[in-house]
């Protein structure tokens, strides 16, 4: 094998992912997620990181209020090769919370992660991922350069929109502008 610089991979499927978690393969206690066929490891979840989350999620969900779904740590299942679980989603709102099926890109309307390890991954493999699947809107938290990048306008496989919010600015949701997020509070 001389040459050869790694084994080849098996690519599982979204359909088999899940039934790995339904049949208790994974667990709560394996923080790993699908991206395009792999099984991944996620980044551990450190105190900033949480706080960020807990912040957003609250902040979030005052101000959707029935207009939408808040939910943190949710399976989105973009195809068959890639179930992330993204930080924070917010989703249209359905009948069932979406307690029959994981929601789809369809179903997002501001989707966040929180990047306090992952930053890299986060605006590199998963901006170009949310990006090919439509999200329409696209937050990175930047815990440790205390901004959020937010990224709008899918289009061809990139987003048309970039633009970044430090401690000194708000934040508001295309979709809800009337919600305000500020970053300095967020990271207070």
């Amino acid at each position: 094998m001389s040459g050869q610089s790694a084994f080849p991979r098996t690519r599982i499927t979204a359909e088999r992912y899940e039934s790995m978690i339904a049949s208790r393969t994974l667990t709560k206690y394996d923080h790993v997620e699908l991206i395009e066929g792999e099984i991944l490891d996620m980044a551990p979840i450190g105190p900033r990181h949480r706080m960020a989350v807990n912040r957003l999620n609250k902040w979030l969900v005052l101000g959707v209020k029935d207009a939408g779904l808040v939910s943190t740590g949710c399976m989105l299942r973009l195809n068959e090769s890639s179930a992330p679980e993204p930080d924070v989603l917010v989703l249209k709102p359905r009948a069932d919370d979406y307690g029959t099926a994981n929601p789809r890109a369809e179903d997002v309307l501001l989707l966040i992660e929180v990047s306090d390890s992952s930053l890299a991954f986060d605006r590199g493999r998963k901006l170009d991922l949310y990006a090919r699947h439509g999200i329409t809107e696209y937050w990175v938290v930047d815990v440790s350069g205390r901004r959020i990048s937010i990224y709008r306008e899918p289009a061809e496989g990139r987003y048309a929109q970039k633009s970044d919010a430090s401690v000194t600015d708000t934040a508001s949701p295309q979709t809800f502008p009337d919600i305000g997020i500020a970053v300095g509070r967020l990271f207070a």
